[in-house]
């Protein structure tokens, strides 16, 4: 079955037998969307790519028993991929000395998680409505910067001005997060 028609849940129960090809196209599908996520909550490309692979490590580890709330596992990945991006931010902290604040420890159960991710859809819900379709695009459908300038009839620079504006808004809701 092609990626275009096979549905999140179809990847998931194949991802749950053990098929390594569906863990690759969910990789396919979100790892590019996931990227982009964890640049919002840590600073090193190395972090980055940590937090990703990390994301897919855990799907493959709980992808037997994992129920999805919804018609996508983007909302999991995106909770699992924030946990393990904050992590790696406590692991840079303790080098440095300092400690996080226990809003930004992650959470200790799915539906726990599920309601701190409520955050994300509420700032990308406040956002001005072009930035709102923007971030819709580039983080949620995982649309490069040049495919939403052209759906969007904006520059590349002018997207790429408006997520760099979109991710520090959102790097500031994750480091206030009250939720």
């Amino acid at each position: 079955m092609g990626t275009g028609t096979e549905t999140d849940e179809q990847l998931v129960r194949a991802i749950g037998h053990g098929d390594q090809q569906a863990l690759a196209r969910a990789f396919d599908r979100y790892a590019a969307t996931l990227t982009r996520y964890a640049w919002a909550v840590v600073e090193s490309r190395m972090d980055v790519e940590e937090s990703v692979q990390d994301t897919f490590l855990t799907l493959w580890q709980r992808a037997a028993t994992l129920e999805l709330p919804a018609d996508t596992m983007l909302p999991w990945l995106l909770v699992v991929c924030r946990n393990h991006a904050l992590n790696a931010g406590r692991k840079q902290a303790r080098r440095r000395g300092v400690e996080l604040p226990e809003e930004l420890r992650a959470p200790d159960d799915h539906a726990e998680a599920v309601e701190r991710l409520r955050w994300v859809r509420d700032e990308i819900a406040a956002l001005p409505e072009t930035d709102r379709r923007i971030c819709e695009l580039c983080l949620l459908e995982g649309h490069s910067y040049a495919e939403a300038a052209q759906l969007l009839g904006l520059s590349v620079g002018a997207v790429t001005q408006r997520v760099s504006r979109s991710r520090a808004r959102l790097r500031k809701a994750v480091m206030h997060d009250e939720h």
